[in-house]
């Protein structure tokens, strides 16, 4: 698999991250390894976790995803072969939430001793935290990058202007900043008001401050749960309108041109994107991965990128008009 450097943080991965927040949940023990297994084997090194995953489902507490990834590194050997994100922020039981100094170390130890390891590739603020000082949030990310428990940090749900004033601050301390920033992504354009809760959606706004100050970007939730492939599922309220449907026209006829499915369509021009945009992956069979990995194969021409560009409506990208 190819590999790419995460922006200023200067960690190189793999061009594709697995997603595992139903790892060691939903997707049992065996099933995970059989996955983790697969992407390993086929060069993926960057896994993406969470403390909180997946304390949504019943019978879970959080923190099942990072226990199992543990377990499997373990058990494999393969800790400096791999490179671990993982997030903290949301509170959920056993956890306060926020990003005060003490909850950001106390959750970092916790992390750490699922995953079994000594430090975190990765560590993102999940979820803000208006109501805690960022001085003392940045200062205490600052804090685990100078003791080796955290190699780098990021950002995830956050708003722009927030991880900005953020790495502002950092700056002006010389503390280590948010070099990542990772949001919620696809093709499809949200509607105007789309509600997804406490995620965010890479802007225009985001790419045009990730090219200008180096950061990297990573997207998740990228092929919506197989709406751009699978007959039984639809798109997602959020993107439902006339300006989605005439990119699902634009996308289906550069997939067939390229040879490939939509989903590897959507893969190719999320990488080929400028800024690029790392895609999270994610499935419950090896089958699936093994179609999201052969999009590495996969360059499309630089006409068809410009079609997938200018799909639909072009003022819905500039923001005067906004799709229905």
């Amino acid at each position: 698999m190819k590999k790419v450097t995460l922006g200023r943080s200067n960690i190189e991965v793999s061009a594709l991250a697995m997603g595992s927040d139903l790892i060691g949940s939903r997707i049992d023990r065996d099933t995970s390894f059989r996955l983790f297994d697969f992407f390993s084997e086929n060069g993926g090194t960057l896994i993406d976790t969470a403390n909180m995953y997946a304390c949504w489902l019943p019978g879970c507490k959080g923190g099942e995803s990072e226990t199992t990834i543990g377990s499997w590194m373990k058990e494999r050997g393969n800790r400096e072969q791999m490179v671990v994100s993982s997030k903290l922020g949301f509170d959920f039981h056993g956890c306060a939430g926020g990003l005060r100094a003490a909850e950001i170390e106390r959750e970092c130890e916790k992390s750490l001793q699922r995953l079994q390891t000594d430090r975190i590739d990765l560590y993102y603020a999940h979820r803000d935290d208006r109501d805690t000082p960022l001085e003392e949030t940045m200062a205490a990310f600052d804090r685990l990058i100078k003791a080796g428990k955290v190699r780098a940090v990021g950002a995830s749900n956050l708003a722009l202007w927030r991880i900005a004033e953020a790495n502002t601050v950092s700056r002006v301390h010389q503390w280590s900043s948010y070099s990542v920033v990772e949001q919620r992504y696809t093709y499809l354009r949200p509607r105007h008001g789309a509600d997804f809760g406490p995620q965010i959606f890479i802007s225009e706004d985001l790419k045009d401050y990730a090219r200008a100050n180096g950061i990297a970007l990573i997207g998740y939730s990228i092929l919506l749960q197989g709406a751009y492939t699978r007959s039984d599922r639809e798109v997602p309220a959020q993107f439902a309108g006339p300006d989605s449907d005439e990119r699902l026209n634009v996308l289906r006829a550069v997939a067939k041109e390229a040879g490939c499915s939509p989903s590897q369509a959507i893969i190719a021009w999320m990488r080929q994107s400028d800024p690029a945009i790392l895609p999270i992956i994610a499935g419950s069979k090896v089958e699936q991965l093994r179609e999201n990995i052969a999009a590495l194969d996969i360059t499309l021409s630089g006409e068809q990128l410009s079609r997938l560009d200018v799909a639909g409506n072009p003022g819905v990208k500039q923001g005067w008009i906004q799709p229905t």
